[in-house]
C-alpha cells in the first residue's frame, strides 16, 4: 500500500484518529464525522468506508471497554437485533444511493430527534431501537458515519453522560463489526491496509483515555448542551452539503 511509505501522512492520520477520539470521548459524538472528512481527502474511494469502519471499529470498542459499567445492555441487545437485519439487506444493494438525498433525509432526522416532542413510551421502546439499529447499519454501509444519527436515538433516553458515551459507543461498535464483516463478504482486502489501521487504532487508544479523563470534568447539563449542539451543527452541516448538490 502506496500511503505507508508516506511517514508524514501516516502520522497525520495516526494523530488524526487520536484527535477525534479525543474529541468523541470528551463530547460524546463528533470524531467519526471529522475522522471520515480527513480519510476522503487521502484515502481512494473504494477504501474510504471500510477503512474508516474498521478504525471506528477499534476507536468505539476501547470507548466501549473503558465504559463498560455504564453500558445499558437492554438498549444495546435491541439496537444490535435491528443492526443485523440492516446489515444483511444492505449486502444486497449493490447501487449506491444518492448521497445527497441520504444527507437531507438523515440531516433532518437528527434535528427532530434532537429538538422534536418529547418521545411517548412507543418511540423509546424495543422495536424503536430495533428499527433504530436496522436503519442507521444500512445507511452506514453506504455514507460510513452514521454516529450524529446513532446519538439522536441514544439522546432520546436521557441518559446521564457517562451512560450516554459508553451507550452510544457500544451501539457504534456493534454497527462497525457488522459493516466490516459485509465489505470482507463482498472481497474488501483489509489485510492491504492493516498495517495503518493498527496505528490509527493505537492512536485512538490513547485519544480516547485523554477524552474519557476530560468527560469526568465535564458538568451533566453542559455535556447535554454540548451534546446537543454538536448533533445539531452535523445536521446543518448535511444540510448544507445536500443544498450544494441539489440546488
Amino acid at each position: 500500500m502506496p500511503i505507508t511509505e508516506n511517514f508524514d501522512l501516516v502520522l497525520l492520520l495516526v494523530l488524526s484518529a487520536a484527535g477525534t477520539s479525543f474529541i468523541t470521548a470528551a463530547m460524546g459524538i463528533g470524531g467519526g464525522v471529522l475522522l471520515l472528512a480527513i480519510l476522503a481527502s487521502v484515502l481512494p474511494p473504494a477504501a474510504l468506508i471500510p477503512v474508516h469502519g474498521l478504525v471506528q471499529l477499534g476507536s468505539n470498542g476501547n470507548r466501549a471497554w473503558m465504559t463498560r459499567h455504564h453500558i445499558d445492555w437492554c438498549m444495546v441487545k435491541s439496537f444490535t437485533a435491528g443492526a443485523c437485519t440492516g446489515a444483511f439487506l444492505a449486502s444486497f444493494v449493490v447501487i449506491q444511493l444518492p448521497l445527497e438525498l441520504i444527507q437531507l433525509s438523515v440531516a433532518l432526522f437528527i434535528l427532530y430527534l434532537v429538538w422534536g416532542p418529547k418521545p411517548q413510551k412507543h418511540q423509546t421502546s424495543e422495536q424503536g431501537h430495533l428499527i433504530a439499529g436496522a436503519g442507521t447499519t444500512f445507511i452506514s454501509m453506504f455514507v460510513g458515519a452514521t454516529g450524529p444519527l446513532v446519538a439522536g436515538f441514544v439522546h432520546r433516553k436521557n441518559y446521564d453522560k457517562h451512560v450516554t458515551t459508553a451507550t452510544f459507543a457500544t451501539c457504534m461498535s456493534f454497527q462497525h463489526l457488522l459493516k466490516m464483516l459485509v465489505f470482507s463478504l463482498i472481497g474488501f482486502a483489509f489485510w492491504a491496509w492493516l498495517p495503518l489501521i493498527i496505528l490509527m487504532i493505537l492512536g485512538g487508544v490513547l485519544g480516547t483515555w485523554l477524552g474519557l479523563k476530560m468527560l469526568n470534568r465535564i458538568p451533566p447539563k453542559r455535556f447535554k448542551l454540548v451534546f446537543k449542539t454538536v448533533i445539531t451543527l452535523m445536521a446543518f452541516r448535511l444540510l448544507w452539503q445536500a443544498s450544494q448538490t441539489l440546488l
